[in-house]
Parts: C-alpha cells; sequence; structure tokens
C-alpha cells in the first residue's frame, strides 16, 4: 500500500476509536470562570447569572486513612458535577477557610472566624461589582457554615443574594438510610465511604479506625480526658464500615439537593 494512502487509513482508524469515548463525555453546561479572557468574562457576568464558589480544605487531618486535601477533593468532584449540569459561572475553589476543630493534628489548617467570612465576602463583592448578584458557595464543611452565616448577613444587605450548602441537611436522609455507626461526622463512615466512590486510589482501608469516644465541648483532642472529643487518630466516627456502596447514596443524593438548591436561588425573586 502506498505510504500516503496508509497513513490516511490509520489516522481514520484513530478517529473511529476516539470517538465513543468522545461521545459518552458530557458537555459542561457551566463555564470555568478562569477559563475566560476578561473581554468574555464582561458579557457571562450579568444580573442573571449564578455564581458557585467552591470551598473546601486543602490542607485539613482526616484520619490516618484519608489524605489532608480531602475537602478539596470533595469540592472539586462537586465542582465537575455541578459544571456538567448546571448553567452556572464557576469561580475557583477556596481552599482555606474555618476549622477550628483540628488544630492539634498536624497539617490542619485553620483561618479566624473573621478572615474567613471576610475572604468569602471579598470574593463575592469583587465579582457581584461586574453585574451578578446571585451566588452559591459549594460548602464541603460543617465548621464553615458560620463565617458562611456571617457572610450572608453582610452580603443580603448589600442586595447580593447569597446561600450555600449544609452538608449535613442535604445529605442527611441519605446519611440516614445507610448508616451504621453510633456516632461521628469527621473522616468517619460516611465521609471515607464517600471518597470511596468518588476516589477509591485515595482511600487505605487498611489504616481505617474506629475512633467514636462522645462528644466533648469544643473540638477533636489527642488529649485523654481534655474537654474535646478525644479522637487520638482524628477520625470521629467508624470509618472500618465505609464501603463504596453507601457512598454513592450519599453523594448522589448531595448532587441532587445541591442543584436544586442552585435553581432556588436562580428562580428567586431579588
Amino acid at each position: 500500500m502506498h505510504r500516503l494512502a496508509l497513513r490516511a487509513v490509520i489516522v481514520v482508524s484513530l478517529a473511529c476509536l476516539a470517538t465513543p469515548a468522545a461521545a459518552q463525555a458530557p458537555a459542561a453546561r457551566g463555564t470555568v470562570l478562569g477559563d475566560l479572557t476578561w473581554i468574555e468574562a464582561e458579557k457571562l457576568l450579568t444580573p442573571d447569572a449564578v455564581v458557585v464558589i467552591p470551598l473546601g480544605a486543602e490542607s485539613k487531618e482526616h484520619g490516618p486513612h484519608l489524605r489532608l486535601d480531602n475537602d478539596f477533593q470533595l469540592a472539586e468532584y462537586f465542582r465537575g458535577r455541578v459544571l456538567t449540569a448546571s448553567n452556572v459561572i464557576m469561580a475557583p475553589t477556596i481552599n482555606y477557610n474555618f476549622y477550628p476543630a483540628f488544630r492539634e493534628y498536624p497539617g490542619s489548617t485553620h483561618l479566624r472566624l473573621e478572615t474567613a467570612r471576610d475572604l468569602v465576602v471579598d470574593i463575592v463583592r469583587s465579582l457581584a461589582a461586574y453585574g451578578p448578584k446571585r451566588f452559591y458557595v459549594l460548602n464541603t464543611g460543617v465548621s464553615t457554615q458560620r463565617p458562611l452565616v456571617a457572610a450572608a448577613e453582610v452580603l443580603r444587605a448589600e442586595g447580593i443574594m447569597f446561600s450555600f450548602t449544609n452538608i449535613l441537611e442535604v445529605a442527611g436522609p441519605a446519611e440516614a438510610q445507610v448508616k451504621r455507626q453510633a456516632r461521628g461526622t469527621h473522616a468517619d463512615e460516611i465521609e471515607t465511604s464517600m471518597m470511596l466512590y468518588m476516589h477509591p486510589e485515595r482511600v487505605e482501608m487498611s489504616k481505617a479506625v474506629r475512633d467514636d469516644s462522645p462528644q466533648g465541648t469544643g473540638g477533636l483532642t489527642r488529649v485523654a480526658g481534655g474537654a474535646g472529643t478525644y479522637s487520638p487518630s482524628g477520625v470521629w466516627g467508624d470509618a472500618t464500615l465505609a464501603t463504596r456502596e453507601k457512598g454513592r447514596v450519599v453523594v448522589e443524593a448531595m448532587v441532587a439537593g445541591i442543584l436544586r438548591e442552585i435553581e432556588v436561588l436562580r428562580t428567586a425573586p431579588r
């Protein structure tokens, strides 16, 4: 066969092989803000736009079996699901915030309440100045709700609609359906199951433990008899009960709930 003809056959064959995979990838409905030029951003940052801001710690302890960036991975996963399903403008992920409960565990980072609040307020104010008045924080934490509530009060007084994910509420019914541990909310049965569903390669189940002392006052502590919730491992709950199927149930319920909340924000009267 002539070399040019052979080359044409190879190119066509490779294109055919690539087509099925490309066809399976869903087209994104949303827009990543960082992918735009400022000229493109000016056209999209309108008063009707919904801006989503993911939030997840990139350095916070999650026991011996999950990595420090666990919350960041959660935020990035939900970011991708929202981009695929919803016509939003996706702002960059916030990777530091208010996490006072984990300061005894090396690698964990924490911002003061006022700093965490003002960080969100300044980001929203910056983008709202170009037009948008509807903002949703894709929140992956529990303690982060305090600065987010405070930020909401400031921003609503300025005419900006602002809401965020309450992970305990949006996943509550699904968690109740699958949960078997006696107590816990951190690096536990549920959070470990979620990561087994999202990124199983980032979970070391051989190191998972049960650490579910009765809840004390304040955050987790490595000091037995201290005021906080005693946890030498950094886990609060029973991570050994985690399964991928439990994670699927919880994660899919969370995605559905997040998307509903975004649409409520989109259609709410200003």
